[in-house]
């Protein structure tokens, strides 16, 4: 049985580029080939959905001939385009993949958004991980003091975890020999909304029980985890306020950000990010890695 590649999306950018030297070293950590990908897009008068055609490696390309000098003397590297639009193209092409990386933006963006059409398309539709590597140098917030040392990120709610994302987090720190800071954020202040009055007011529950029993849920959901791989050191981190906060606050200085995609439900069917996830991937200094939910059991 083949190993499923890893593929980064290219499009000849300076994103791109630093998308493309990501996935290499991830393929490389992986024992996975590495599979370049130029979406060439159709002229804007045919329609998006024609069928994607995966095109043979093609030696006329500019945009994967840079590649191609880029990675020079890379072993198993594969160069392919397919015709499409982009954020139709690459999420398809995430169903015979392990890991799917790219830029923040690419070509054809505004140069004000921090994230392109093409990699929000990417992070919620694609069926395996999506990788978005950020520019250098973006500053966040309130980072807190960390210790030099690889560094791997996961959020954790507690009140809904998703176990591929804590095995997707746990296995990339596994393989960078990093430890693994768990971000398990609670809202305080609690609050009421008084109807008859029409004002919020305060629960009177203690916020030392709420932390200790986000804590608690929290260590119990790693216990397994951490079973399995027993070398990664693991940095509960349990405090209150937004989790998109706290997780862009700790992506300063990390090798990479790990969060969830929300599962689809009845009444909403489609794939959604979710509104951390989403501010994630907007203001985080570090690659922001988006796992699709595990697949409901039968």
């Amino acid at each position: 049985m083949s190993t499923l590649p890893v593929i980064a999306a290219f499009d000849g950018s300076d994103d791109s580029l630093r998308a493309l030297d990501w996935a290499l070293d991830a393929a490389r950590g992986r024992g996975a080939p590495l599979r370049v990908v130029h979406v060439r897009q159709y002229a804007a008068r045919m329609p998006a959905d024609v069928e994607v055609a995966r095109l043979p490696e093609t030696e006329d390309d500019p945009v994967l001939a840079r590649a191609r000098a880029h990675v020079a003397g890379a072993p198993d590297v594969e160069y392919v385009g397919p015709e499409g639009t982009p954020s139709a193209v690459l999420p398809e092409l995430g169903a015979d993949a392990q890991l799917l990386v790219l830029g923040s933006r690419g070509r054809g963006g505004f140069a004000s958004l921090l994230l392109g059409s093409n990699g929000l398309a990417a992070a919620r539709d694609a069926a395996c991980p999506v990788v978005v590597v950020p520019r250098p140098g973006r500053e966040v917030d309130d980072a807190p003091p960390r210790e030099p040392g690889p560094r791997v990120v996961v959020g954790l709610n507690v009140d809904g975890p998703d176990d591929a994302t804590l095995t997707f987090a746990f296995e990339e720190a596994a393989r960078r020999a990093a430890r693994l800071q768990v971000v398990a954020a609670y809202p305080w202040p609690l609050q009421l909304w008084a109807g008859a009055a029409g004002e919020l007011l305060p629960t009177g529950i203690d916020q030392d029980a709420v932390e200790g029993e986000t804590r608690t849920l929290a260590e119990g959901f790693l216990a397994p985890h951490r079973r399995n791989h027993p070398a990664v050191r693991t940095e509960p981190y349990v405090a209150p306020g937004d989790a998109a906060a706290q997780l862009v606050a700790h992506s300063q200085g990390a090798d990479l950000v790990v969060v969830g995609r929300h599962r689809r439900r009845l009444l909403a069917p489609a794939r959604m990010m979710g509104s951390v996830t989403h501010a994630v991937l907007l203001h985080a200094a570090s690659p922001v890695a988006v796992v699709p939910p595990a697949p409901p059991e039968e």
